[in-house]
């Protein structure tokens, strides 16, 4: 059964997660408060304020129907309900009817309540004027007309407090999002520094931030000393070892050169050669790969120099493809050039004839070495990759000789520049694929 894929709908990066647990909290908050502040406002205080209003208007409903006629139960309100600021119409002529704007919460609770208090009431309407209460009453003398404002029945303006909440909740937000920017601004420049130094950067770093974050970055700039320290220990050693050996190789060759030429005296030749070759393979292996600083350079122009420097030392090298070529990329062109040069030499010694193809994407550069050699068997691949790693079984090894460090030197290169190298079966010419991806 193919193993489920966990997906997660968390942000990824820091910096969003940040926000999130900001942005959560203020808008659970909000919720909360404009719940308890609907339930408060829009029912029990206008239902108290409509409840009051229902009294007033009830008291002038019993005087108007206790009246001989609608003109002497009019004349009998009307001083008192100008003193409540009510105002009563006889001998409604328009027909009326329930109107309420959908969103209007506090007009549906006056209208229950009005309703449920005195079943007079015809209808109720809320929306023709939003300032005004329209009420048709039926009484002994006839439809009545009664208006009020609406401030008697519920509170003026209540969404006044919602948009102030929102408004301070967005201020806050963003206040707090520019502090949280600013706090995790030290972290993506450690993240920054030591990707830089993992592809062979020294970029300058100041620590900064909260007491964890400079904790984070002077561990790190220790550890970025330890290891430039150890780098530069271990190439001096190794450069005094191989002038050390050098010089009694000399006095070897010096002294062979001028004894009588004899197949032990070829074979000793040889061994010094190879001995030599030996040193300078472990040199490569040993630098720090800083020889150079980065630059921009054209991949075209790189590829083409190199194919020029390898057919004059007789290797059959052709170009097979050159994709955005052209587009300028910064590396460091003499450690990119020496994996190139060793993944070369690695073909001209186990094939007869390679290929380079060149592959320029927004995010890396792609080198591709194809040769019709016996190629690596795939479970030897990443054996093949390792220091010292020399595998006689799957290579032809009267081609030449080596030490195993080509692929290794190579591979370290390519994770200098944040990149890699990969391994694979050539479709095209049937032996080793050799894909040197460089991060740009």
């Amino acid at each position: 059964m193919a193993e489920r894929k966990q997906i997660s709908y968390l942000p990824k990066s820091l910096y969003g997660r940040a926000a999130l647990i900001l942005i959560v909290p203020v808008v659970a908050i909000q919720l909360v408060m404009s719940a308890a502040f609907i339930q408060r406002l829009y029912d029990r205080v206008t239902r108290q304020m409509t409840t009051t209003m229902v009294g007033e208007v009830g008291f002038l409903l019993e005087r108007y129907n206790a009246a001989q006629s609608g003109e002497d139960g009019l004349a009998g309100t009307t001083e008192v309900a100008d003193a409540l600021g009510i105002a009563m119409t006889p001998d409604v002529s328009e027909p009326l009817r329930d109107k309420r704007w959908f969103w209007d919460l506090s007009g549906q609770i006056v209208n229950e309540t009005f309703r449920e208090t005195l079943p007079e009431i015809a209808a109720v309407d809320l929306r023709e004027d939003e300032n005004r209460v329209i009420m048709r009453i039926v009484t002994q003398h006839g439809d009545l007309g009664v208006e009020f404002h609406r401030e008697r029945v519920s509170a003026s303006n209540p969404h006044q407090l919602l948009v102030l909440m929102v408004f301070t909740s967005l201020l806050m937000t963003l206040i707090a999002y520019i502090y949280l920017r600013n706090q995790l601004r030290p972290i993506r420049r450690l993240a920054q520094a030591a990707e830089a130094f993992g592809r062979g950067r020294n970029e300058p770093y100041k620590i900064a931030g909260a007491t964890e974050v400079r904790a984070a970055g002077r561990a790190f700039l220790d550890m970025r000393a330890r290891i430039e320290r150890h780098i530069e220990q271990r190439t001096l050693m190794l450069s005094g070892v191989s002038h050390d050996l050098r010089t009694p190789l000399t006095r070897l060759n010096l002294a062979l050169s001028m004894m009588e030429d004899s197949e032990d005296v070829e074979a000793m030749r040889r061994d010094v050669g190879e001995m030599r070759q030996m040193l300078d393979a472990f040199l490569d292996f040993a630098r720090d790969n800083k020889l150079d600083d980065p630059a921009q350079v054209s991949p075209r122009v790189m590829v083409e120099d190199l194919i020029e420097t390898v057919r004059r030392g007789g290797q059959d090298v052709s170009i097979a493809e050159m994709e955005n070529a052209d587009e300028p990329v910064t590396l460091r062109p003499m450690a990119a050039r020496r994996a190139l040069s060793n993944l070369l030499g690695n073909a001209k010694r186990y094939a007869n004839r390679a290929e380079l193809s060149v592959s320029v994407s927004p995010r890396a550069v792609r080198f591709t070495v194809e040769d019709d050699g016996p190629g690596i068997p795939e479970d030897k691949r990443e054996e093949a990759l390792r220091p010292f790693s020399r595998l006689d079984a799957a290579r032809n090894q009267d081609q030449g000789s080596g030490v195993g460090l080509g692929l290794a030197i190579a591979l370290d290169i390519a994770r200098q520049h944040g990149g890699t190298l990969r391994l694979d079966k050539s479709e095209r010419l049937g032996g080793l694929k050799a894909d040197l991806v460089l991060a740009r």
